[in-house]
């Protein structure tokens, strides 16, 4: 294991090392290029998105943790009511108690599943928890505070065509969309890294579980952030190098187009794959360029369906079902972020 990573990091310092003489031949011209104002001004679009965003990516972070080691599973199903139209309608709502990630979403629905929750309602909590609930809430809010109407937009849209597609599912799909739908997954009544001290322990014994079991919710939240961070940091700077080197003009004549806004935002939301807690900093970037249609479409299609959460549900759900899924949300939150751009 040790010859593995110690050959793994040799394959990527070998590269490295041939790129060393072509950095210090062009050293003069890159420190020039990194001094001039336009990247001065990448840097500085840069840092203020992410600074404004990463404390609600933490937050969001840590919630999900303690959602995953200390919250029964079986407490999720039992809030779920087995009408189809009171079903959705807590699965809609149920990102106010239960503030999960959307990363972390898809992985804790799919075990729900396996002990007997209804696939609509199970798809509405998948569309509906990354978006409606207090932590977005307020991200929003902040991120737009002289726009409270984009907040409002994006939960009530985002409620709307969550709840819209559970009802189509309740009613068009019949057989179970997992890809392994009679995988036997074992009653627990809390994670399985959750682990009780016997009864006759030692006191001291389960002091050490304790501290144990919170060192591991640490070292999962701090996994689990970084991981996520990534993405923060990919879409902040993509963000940063559209508005320092695509000219006003050029994203104004994009946001006058009836349809071409629409496209532009959904697809930019699905390829930066960001979380929910902080993609709203990245839209208030664009509040000047995009009318509020465009703007909700990105807020309200990025935690439903990007890039990385595709993956995801394709590697839970059946493709044909992730297929049209998907076709559902984007035809859904189009139409809805259009209305909405017409009567506000």
């Amino acid at each position: 294991m040790k010859m593995a990573a110690n050959l793994k990091l040799l394959s990527f310092l070998i590269p490295c090392a041939f790129l060393v003489p072509v950095l210090i031949t062009m050293a003069p011209d890159l420190k020039e290029a990194w001094n001039s104002e336009a990247l001065q001004n990448m840097k500085t679009v840069f840092i203020g998105i992410f600074l404004e965003a990463a404390p609600f990516l933490l937050m969001g972070v840590l919630l999900s943790s303690l959602m995953q080691w200390f919250v029964s599973e079986e407490m999720v199903r039992k809030l779920t009511p087995k009408n189809p139209i009171g079903g959705v309608l807590v699965a809609g709502l149920l990102g106010i108690i239960f503030p999960i990630c959307e990363c972390g979403m898809i992985p804790v629905v799919r075990r729900l599943m396996h002990k007997g929750m209804p696939a609509y309602i199970a798809v509405t909590f998948i569309l509906s928890g990354p978006v409606v609930n207090p932590i977005v809430f307020t991200a929003t809010l902040l991120a737009f505070p002289s726009h409270p109407e984009i907040t409002i937009a994006r939960m009530g849209l985002a409620f709307a065509v969550a709840a819209s597609i559970g009802m189509l599912v309740y009613v068009f799909v019949r057989r179970n969309p997992l890809r392994m739908p009679k995988v036997a997954v074992t009653e627990v009544k809390t994670h399985p890294g959750f682990k009780m001290a016997k009864p006759h322990a030692h006191a001291n014994a389960h002091d050490h579980n304790h501290v144990k079991n919170w060192r591991s919710f640490f070292i999962h939240a701090g996994d689990e952030f970084v991981d996520m961070s990534k993405y923060l940091v990919i879409g902040a700077l993509i963000t940063a190098c559209i508005q320092t080197f695509i000219s006003r003009s050029d994203l104004i004549s994009l946001g006058n187009g009836p349809v071409a806004s629409y496209v532009f935002m959904m697809g930019f939301a699905y390829v930066l794959s960001l979380c929910s807690t902080s993609d709203a900093f990245v839209a208030s970037a664009f509040s000047h360029t995009f009318a509020l249609g465009p703007l909700v479409s990105f807020l309200v299609l990025g935690p439903m369906l990007d890039f990385k959460s595709t993956l995801m549900l394709l590697s839970t759900f059946r493709t044909r079902f992730v297929i049209g899924l998907s076709l559902a949300i984007i035809t859904l939150v189009f139409a809805g972020s259009w209305l909405i751009n017409l009567l506000v």
